[in-house]
């Protein structure tokens, strides 16, 4: 199987990973009124699609050295468990991740659902994992929290702010109404909060489930743990599929039939959007795996495969405009929270240094 084999390949390798991770969303954004529990179905088979091609191309290519296939062969029954275990936790908290984006945007998804999982791996590496800078790790930890308690308070009076312009709206459209006529409320802020805490909540526990995979002389290399990670995240999405065809996040109840009224082009978005995601976890699989030699330094790591929870957020600010018409006030609050998160990931990388 072909591994990067220097700094350089691997550091590209984390840039890649980093633009493709961020960047995988927007594929739902551009899909429109997709629902995203059918767009996510879309966004498996691109997943499953690219990790097979891997496998079976550059995890076989170089047979002078062990093929995924000889791998699997070497592999312990209880390396595979866990690396299937963690494409079905991983899994859940990508399709919560989906659900979070689909009511209240990229720039409030991905910071809440990816600082959850940053506080929760911090918190699992110190009680467990090797020692590090504990001032440095608390303190990184800490402002990633406040990131997150900033956001929800911004995305919370954006919506009280929506709601209050709306209601003057229609008082203006009728002016002999001593009322509004009720407004239907879209989703709440703290659904939103509620949706993406519990994403992270699941993301925080990947990293576990990998180690545990990869552990030992007989641990899954990264293709055929690709492999396991991809057949574990439709084992997730044959339960948690039907779950939000019949308890959406937002609209009516769907049925799977409804998945065949999409186009072309969204079912091409969604297979674009798994062929990104995909590409950025089995990137990460394969830096992991390189050479001592080839690797990049733990804290430059740690913070390039941190930094695609900013660009997402970005794409959401600066692209999609997301908070177009929102008051200076709260365009503030939202850059606070990128610096605080981009801070606290800073502080984070240098406690692993």
């Amino acid at each position: 199987m072909i591994l990067p084999s220097s700094y350089l390949a691997t550091l590209w390798l984390l840039v890649i990973s980093m633009i493709c991770w961020g960047s995988w969303a927007n594929t739902q954004k551009l899909a429109g009124p997709w629902r995203f529990e059918l767009y996510y179905y879309d966004l498996a088979i691109g997943f499953l699609l690219l990790t097979v091609a891997a496998a079976f191309t550059f995890g076989s290519l170089r047979t002078s050295e062990l093929t995924f296939e000889e791998n699997f062969l070497l592999t312990g029954n209880r390396n595979m468990i866990w690396a299937i275990a963690a494409g079905m936790v991983f899994n859940l908290g990508n399709m919560f991740l989906a659900a979070t984006v689909s009511i209240a945007g990229l720039a409030v998804a991905f910071p809440m659902a990816l600082g959850t999982a940053l506080v929760i791996g911090t918190l699992w590496s110190m009680a467990f994992g090797a020692p590090a800078n504990v001032l440095l790790s608390v303190g990184g930890a800490g402002l990633v929290m406040v990131a997150l308690v900033v956001a929800a308070y911004a995305h919370s009076s954006h919506l009280d702010a929506l709601l209050e312009a709306t209601k003057k709206a229609a008082l203006q459209v009728d002016p002999r109404s001593k009322q509004a006529r009720r407004t239907p409320r879209g989703p709440s802020a703290a659904q939103a909060v509620v949706l993406g805490v519990v994403s992270g909540v699941a993301f925080g526990f990947v990293r576990p489930l990998l180690d545990m995979a990869r552990e030992g002389d007989s641990g899954v290399a990264p293709y055929g743990l690709g492999l396991l990670f991809a057949g574990g995240m439709f084992v997730v999405l044959l339960v948690l599929g039907p779950f939000f065809f019949n308890f959406p996040v937002s609209g009516g109840p769907i049925r799977l039939r409804d998945y065949f009224s999409g186009s072309g082009r969204q079912h091409l978005l969604g297979v674009l959007g798994g062929l990104l995601a995909g590409a950025a976890i089995l990137i990460s699989f394969l830096t992991a795996a390189a050479p001592a030699t080839a690797r990049v330094a733990p804290g430059l790591s740690y913070a390039l495969s941190q930094s695609g929870t900013v660009l997402a957020a970005l794409w959401g600010l600066l692209v999609w405009r997301e908070f177009r018409g929102a008051s200076d006030r709260i365009r503030t609050l939202f850059a606070g929270v990128l610096i605080l998160f981009a801070a606290g990931v800073a502080m984070l990388a240098v406690a692993q240094s």
